[in-house]
C-alpha cells in the first residue's frame, strides 16, 4: 500500500487488477469504505462494480447464496459490506473468488489496516508503541485486538460495562501473545499511549440505543484533558463519521 501510495498518478505504476472486475456489494451505508475501494480498484487497473441492496435484487430478499454464485461466475473479487458476520460467512461459502471484508458487526478489519498504515508513517514503526482504545467494544474494537493479536502489541481498552469487546476476540488474542487490558478508566488506558482511537458511542442500527449510551459512555470522551495523559507524539484515529462533542471533542479531532 505504501509502494502504490508513492506511486500514485505516476507513469508506469504497476496495474495488477487489469482486466480484472471486483463487485462492491454494499447492504449497510457508507462513504470512506466505499470511496476508498472503488478508487482503489480503478487505480489497480480494475473495474469497480458497486451494488447496494437498493440498487440490486438482495433487497427484494434474493439468497447471498444465489448472489454469491452469480457475481462469482461473472467479477474477479468480491467486497461485502454487511451486518451479522453470518451473511459474510454464506458469502465466502458460496463464492468461488475472495471475498474481503467492508465491514461486518463484528469486525472492519480493512479500517484497521489503514489505521496502522497511518501509524506508521507517522511515527515510523508499529512495534513497542502503546495502543488504546477508548469507547464501545464494538466492531472496530474487536479488529484492533485482532490486530494486537497478530502484531504482539500492546492494547489498553477502556469500556463502559456491558460493552466490552467480544469475549472471543480477547481470547484468541492473548493466545496469540497480546498484551491486552480492559478498564474502566479512560486515563489508565491513554496514559503514556503513542496511539488513541475511538468511535461513534451508538454505530449503525443501535440509533434507538443512543440515550442510553449516552448516559453509559458519560466521561469517555476523548479531549485535550484526555489525550495530555498520552506520549508526546501521540496519534489520535477516528474512522469516522463522528459526532463532535460525544465520543470526541471537536479540537481534538481537528487538532
Amino acid at each position: 500500500a505504501d509502494r502504490f501510495k508513492e506511486g500514485r498518478g505516476k507513469p508506469g505504476t504497476p496495474a495488477p487488477l487489469a482486466g480484472r472486475s471486483v463487485a462492491l456489494v454494499f447492504e449497510k451505508a457508507s462513504t470512506r469504505t466505499r470511496i476508498s475501494l472503488e478508487i482503489a480498484v480503478a487505480e489497480l487497473g480494475g473495474h469497480p462494480l458497486v451494488l447496494t441492496s437498493a440498487g440490486s435484487q438482495m433487497g427484494r430478499g434474493e439468497p447471498i447464496a444465489d448472489t454469491a454464485r452469480v457475481l462469482s461466475r461473472m467479477v474477479h473479487a468480491i467486497t461485502f459490506r454487511t451486518a451479522g458476520v453470518e451473511r459474510l460467512s454464506e458469502m465466502v461459502q458460496y463464492s468461488s473468488v475472495p471475498v474481503l471484508n467492508a465491514l461486518t458487526d463484528d469486525s472492519h478489519p480493512m479500517q484497521v489496516l489503514a489505521d496502522l498504515q497511518t501509524v506508521r508513517r507517522v511515527r515510523g514503526r508499529l512495534e513497542g508503541l502503546k495502543y488504546a482504545w477508548v469507547g464501545d467494544g464494538n466492531n472496530m474494537a474487536n479488529s484492533w485486538i485482532e490486530a494486537a493479536g497478530l502484531l504482539g502489541f500492546e492494547l489498553r481498552l477502556a469500556c463502559p460495562a456491558g460493552y466490552d469487546p467480544d469475549e472471543r476476540y480477547l481470547r484468541e488474542a492473548k493466545a496469540r501473545g497480546a498484551r491486552l487490558l480492559v478498564t474502566r478508566d479512560p486515563k489508565e488506558a491513554a496514559k503514556d499511549a503513542d496511539v488513541i482511537s475511538t468511535d461513534v458511542f451508538a454505530s449503525m442500527g443501535q440509533e434507538q440505543e443512543q440515550a442510553a449510551r449516552l448516559r453509559a459512555f458519560a466521561g469517555m470522551m476523548v479531549d485535550n484533558k484526555l489525550t495530555a495523559l498520552a506520549h508526546p507524539e501521540h496519534v489520535v484515529l477516528h474512522c469516522l463519521p463522528a459526532h463532535r462533542g460525544e465520543e470526541i471533542a471537536a479540537d481534538v479531532i481537528d487538532g
